[in-house]
């Protein structure tokens, strides 16, 4: 069980603060906030201090797209149990703040994911942030490994449901191509963060939807219109266009190292944001699962179906993290801040998470050199883990 102390002192020899590292400080915790950092030196004796000998304090992880974890898909089993085991698994790798993502599927089904987001949030899960609605309304073309006879245009309908969700923070993944005039700006007006996903737009195209109040793209590079030499598509729209912010999959295998770095480039700082993709092998024992009744196995660290197509990835954040800093060779304070205080920003968040500092809620990972969790806090929490990477 998690451990709760009402005021303890936290100390490490490296302390990531979400701006830079510090040596030898201590993070001053009370209850489920940070009271303050300081040098270790200053340490109040009067307080129980919780020293680690090796490793580095960082923000706690937030992942915008989770898709299963534990042996468990959201889609398969949308309900409060579901999540708790996702939260679960995903936690051992750093993680301390989750969208919990519903793929294409039937609105049943989406509306009971979205009532079990609802459910965990009312009863005070901190580490459950909203919901990621990933499809249906696709480019059949692009459509990946989620269902055809699923994916389906947005009628309005479905508009008009979707802006219900105005009590849950959420992400809509839509080919925006696809929606009808008007469409985008309400759901923009309604508070949902739209995100160009499985799209065939062209750079136009993009750009327009941008000017409407498109937010970001959708695992960058991947089930998109590419960029060519006459067409930049939906990629190049989303390097140039300062506005959109850009989760990317850092796990080896859906993006190329140099193109990850090429991205990291060309975006403004603070709207290129890792992201897993997450399935359920994260944190389970099994080596494969059941998705719309196919199966989908893990083959030398990647998911694929049948048809050895891609499905969604194996990785934690911390894995995120280490690859971007170690392949992709993206400075380890950019990759922890991609990783934690950006997200937070595009949640609207950036003001209790994502930094260690005063007034900050205590979310917070440990990790070693080989970039293996051994510590989290959730909330002042304490919980201690021992994950190994895929």
């Amino acid at each position: 069980m998690p451990e709760h102390t009402a005021v303890f002192a936290l100390c490490a020899p490296l302390i990531f603060d979400g701006a830079q590292f510090l040596r030898d400080h201590c993070v001053l915790i009370r209850e489920q906030s940070v009271e303050r950092l300081l040098p270790r030196a200053q340490c109040p004796d009067s307080i129980a201090a919780v020293v680690l000998a090796t490793g580095t304090i960082a923000p706690g992880l937030i992942d915008l797209q989770v898709n299963g974890g534990g042996d468990l898909m959201f889609n398969n089993a949308p309900c409060e149990a579901t999540l708790a085991s996702m939260f679960a698994a995903h936690r051992a790798t750093g993680t301390t703040g989750m969208m919990p993502t519903l793929i294409s599927d039937t609105r049943v089904r989406q509306e009971q994911a979205v009532a079990a987001v609802r459910a965990v949030r009312a009863k005070g899960h901190p580490g459950i942030l909203g919901i990621h609605l990933e499809g249906p309304h696709f480019e059949p073309a692009r459509r990946g490994v989620h269902r055809a006879d699923l994916v389906r245009p947005a009628g309005a309908g479905d508009i008009d449901w979707l802006c219900s969700l105005v009590d849950l923070r959420v992400i809509v993944t839509l080919a925006p191509e696809h929606l009808a005039p008007g469409q985008l700006r309400q759901l923009v007006a309604s508070g949902l963060h739209v995100c160009a996903g499985h799209t065939n737009a062209s750079y136009a195209q993009l750009l327009a939807a941008a000017a409407e109040g498109l937010a970001g793209v959708t695992h960058l590079f991947n089930a998109m219109s590419p960029l060519t030499s006459r067409e930049p598509g939906t990629v190049g729209a989303a390097l140039t266009e300062g506005s959109l912010w850009a989760g990317i999959i850092a796990d080896g295998h859906h993006v190329h190292p140099a193109n990850i770095l090429l991205a990291q480039r060309s975006k403004p700082a603070g709207r290129l944001v890792l992201v897993t993709d997450a399935m359920a092998t994260v944190g389970g024992r099994q080596d494969g699962f059941s998705l719309y009744g196919e199966q989908i196995s893990e083959r030398d660290g990647k998911l694929v179906n049948s048809a050895g197509a891609l499905a969604g990835s194996a990785i934690g954040m911390i894995d995120a993290v280490r690859y971007a800093a170690g392949p992709v060779g993206i400075p380890l304070a950019e990759c922890l801040r991609m990783a934690s205080l950006y997200p937070a920003a595009i949640l609207g968040l950036d003001d209790s998470l994502g930094r260690i500092a005063s007034g900050y809620r205590a979310d917070l990972v440990h990790f070693d050199d080989d970039f293996v969790v051994h510590n989290t806090w959730l909330a002042g929490a304490r919980q201690q883990h021992r994950y190994i990477q895929s």
